[in-house]
């Protein structure tokens, strides 16, 4: 195989995922946990955008819930996020798992 044809081939890849990564900034999904409680808005990038906490589970005797609540909304964000970046992996990569591409 001609050097500069894998060379060029790389390049174009290259640009693709960066595209793929600007999309991804832009994408968003919204997550929810306890029911609605706590919600939050997050993008392909795992970044939280936003946070929503109904006030009626406010307990200042039970911060502990409201705690664990908030950490289950970011955990499943997280994991929602990263399926769509491998949703979009795919495409890029004809199907084929290439780790650590983002």
């Amino acid at each position: 195989m001609d050097m500069r044809f894998l060379m060029k081939q790389a390049q174009e890849m290259q640009k693709k995922m960066e595209a793929i990564k600007e999309q991804l900034s832009h994408k968003e999904l919204k997550v929810s946990s306890g029911g609605g409680m706590v919600e939050l808005l997050i993008n392909g990038q795992q970044e939280i955008k936003e946070i929503h906490i109904n006030p009626d589970i406010i307990d200042p005797e039970d911060k502990e819930m409201l705690e664990d609540l908030v950490q289950a909304a970011v955990n499943e964000g997280i994991r929602q996020s990263k399926e769509m970046v491998n949703e979009e992996m795919k495409k890029l990569t004809g199907g084929i798992n290439l780790p650590g591409l983002f």
